[in-house]
């Protein structure tokens, strides 16, 4: 088990093994200090057979020599997988299932892990619409939209909090997860991006990482690794800004709310500090 317990990845991965009465090894602290070297040596030490991971473990994955002969399936989650990266680890690990995890609102079954890209069809339990950003109203097939979902397995609301349950709930009772995403004529569903989110820039290795777009103040010769510095010692390691961007003005709407989507435009590929 590669999740976090507090994370429902981790938590489901866990109980599932329980109920089927399954071998489910926890990473130790010592293996944890070890990095990818120590999951995979515990991986073969006890034959593994199902893994769960980020992206990064992935990519980790296609560039060791590891030999995993038992592992059977990898389940993926926490962050975009590039498929350069899952077509290389297909390459490295033939034998072997790699499956995105979407969220409760989804299932992967081995059929449906050949699928590149894709977060799976949606489980029975669950209903879930496309709907446009602005109107609200239901998408077809192949347009983007965000997701809607509603069934007994969401998440009732936020306890002691009306304004956060206003906004992410509307009148029908379908929650608003946030995503921008679409689904394909054969009901899986594609997760392109997220409507609110820190900004983040593309990587290969880490599949994501934040970034920063910073407007100087006139006569300001701020630096790059300044940033980086000073956002370092506000932030746990996770959120260390990793790439700077100096821009003249941050696109705003006539309400003064940040136009996200037009901050794109700035993330080119380039060179990311490793600060």
């Amino acid at each position: 088990m590669g999740a976090p317990m507090f994370h429902s990845m981790g938590f489901f991965f866990a109980l599932n093994g329980l109920a089927q009465g399954l071998t489910t090894v926890v990473m130790t602290d010592a293996a944890t200090r070890a990095g990818l070297r120590g999951m995979l040596e515990a991986a073969q030490r006890w034959e593994v057979t199902e893994m769960t991971v980020a992206p990064p473990v992935v990519l980790g994955m296609t560039k060791d020599r590891c030999r995993l002969t038992s592992l059977v399936r990898v389940v993926c989650g926490g962050a975009p997988l590039p498929t350069s990266v899952a077509e290389q680890f297909r390459r490295r690990f033939p034998h072997v299932d790699l499956c995105m995890a979407g969220g409760i609102s989804l299932m992967i079954d081995r059929d449906e892990c050949s699928r590149v890209g894709s977060a799976g069809r949606i489980s029975h339990n669950v209903e879930v619409k496309i709907v446009d950003i602005v109107t609200g109203e239901p998408l077809p097939v192949g347009r983007k939209g965000e997701l809607c979902v509603r069934g007994p397995s969401i998440m009732t609301g936020y306890v002691g909090d009306d304004g956060a349950n206003t906004a992410a709930f509307d009148s029908e009772g379908w929650l608003k997860t946030g995503d921008l995403c679409y689904i394909d004529e054969d009901g899986f569903l594609f997760v392109v991006d997220r409507l609110k989110e820190l900004i983040k820039y593309p990587h290969e290795e880490a599949g994501e990482i934040p970034m920063a777009l910073v407007v100087r103040q006139p006569g300001s010769k701020v630096t790059e690794a300044q940033v980086m510095e000073h956002v370092a010692k506000q932030v746990a390691p996770y959120k260390k800004v990793r790439k700077v961007v100096f821009v003249d003005s941050i696109p705003k709407s006539p309400a003064g709310k940040i136009l996200r989507r037009q901050l794109s435009d700035h993330m080119q590929p380039c060179h990311v500090s490793r600060l």
